[in-house]
């Protein structure tokens, strides 16, 4: 079949819709129409050098070769409308949420509840599908790389069932697609990762589409003070809306302030969600860290990024912790519903997250607007 789709020819090159051809689905893979894709900075990392820069060898060289061009988009919400021989955890009518790490259910990451390091996220970035490695999308003939095996930005997508996870029918399919990746992050880093408690003291750094849900983490997790640091207004303004009780423009800003808010004790948690994570920020990330509190690294940073400033002193001896992140440290299958139920409960803001839909053919201007400040989060609209 053919379907219009979000497609990247390079680095620092716009967006540009293409009509693109749908192999049929095969073995454990459904065909979806995607109603909704989120905007996330995971995606515009791709026009830069963050991710499968031949700068790094950490993305295997077959990757790097051919990773342009790639149809984007890895947040979504959708709707199965075929599936392939062997599916067995959906049918045609059911509605889904993209997963961009898949869940097999049977590694050893799976099987000890941390499905979100599943190994079959090892081939995230190489080309072709989880079922047997051949591809199912092409563009004037030639094969197109798919962005985490789901490609959100299209119109429809063949995706393995193991990078989709049952929603129920009655939620707002933009909603589903902010909470298969941004939502779960933010919240996970605070209520998983940084293990927040009741009476905590909370930093988040970078109030985005992610770390505002670490703010609203923090928040029902039962944190005392949630201090939201970014240098945007707009962005300062909305943290307050969904739990912060104080804001600062910077790190320097926000140390004087967060020492004052705890007689010097420091903070509890600080949770690291820039745009791009450099290493030159841990250093006031830590100052910021009290003693036996955990500085969580959720941004994503360039792959060649190997140095950081850490005063060794006082991470011994204050027994600080440094963890990394990957989707919050949450379960697809579990957490993603469990999430859209807290929002149906009225617990957890989603609609509120979205300041702007886009038609498909606007998606540089949704980018734009994210780049620019004036979004928390951008969604596209393709139904």
């Amino acid at each position: 079949m053919k379907t219009h789709a979000a497609v990247l020819f390079g680095r620092g090159q716009d967006w540009q819709i293409e009509e693109i051809e749908l192999d049929p689905p095969r073995d454990q893979e459904v065909l979806v129409k995607w109603e909704a894709a989120g905007l996330c900075h995971s995606d515009e990392h791709l026009r830069g050098s963050d991710v499968g820069s031949q700068e790094t060898q950490e993305v295997p060289q077959q990757a790097v070769g051919s990773l342009f061009p790639i149809l984007g988009g890895h947040e979504g919400g959708g709707v199965v409308l075929e599936v392939g021989p062997g599916v067995r955890s959906l049918e045609v009518g059911d509605h889904v949420a993209a997963s961009f790490f898949p869940i097999c259910g049977h590694c050893k990451m799976c099987i000890t509840g941390h499905s979100n390091l599943c190994d079959m996220g090892a081939s995230t970035f190489l080309p072709g599908q989880i079922s047997d490695g051949t591809m199912r999308y092409h563009l004037k003939g030639e094969d197109l790389n798919v962005m985490a095996k789901v490609g959100t930005f299209a119109e429809h997508g063949v995706v393995h069932e193991a990078s989709l996870v049952k929603v129920d029918k009655d939620l707002p399919l933009s909603v589903v697609a902010l909470v298969s990746c941004g939502v779960t992050t933010g919240w996970g880093s605070a209520v998983y990762r940084a293990e927040v408690k009741p009476g905590d003291t909370v930093v988040v750094v970078g109030i985005g589409g992610v770390g505002i849900n670490a703010v609203q983490g923090a928040r029902m997790a039962g944190a005392k003070n949630i201090i939201a640091v970014d240098p945007v207004e707009f962005k300062q303004k909305a943290a307050l809306d969904f739990g912060a009780t104080h804001t600062a423009s910077s790190i320097d800003e926000a140390i004087p302030l967060v020492r004052d808010l705890t007689r010097g004790e420091m903070a509890n948690a600080v949770i690291l969600m820039p745009s791009i994570m450099h290493g030159y920020l841990m250093e006031g990330a830590l100052t910021l860290t009290g003693k036996d509190g955990t500085c969580v690294v959720t941004g994503m940073a360039p792959q060649s990024q190997t140095e950081c400033s850490i005063n060794l002193f006082e991470l011994a001896m204050w027994q600080k912790q440094v963890r990394g992140v990957v989707f919050g440290a949450a379960n697809p299958r579990f957490d993603i519903p469990n999430l859209l139920g807290l929002y149906k409960a009225g617990q957890l803001k989603l609609d509120e997250l979205i300041t702007r839909s886009y038609p498909l053919d606007q998606i540089n201007q949704g980018y734009q607007d994210m780049l620019d400040g004036v979004n928390i989060r951008g969604v596209l609209a393709l139904g």
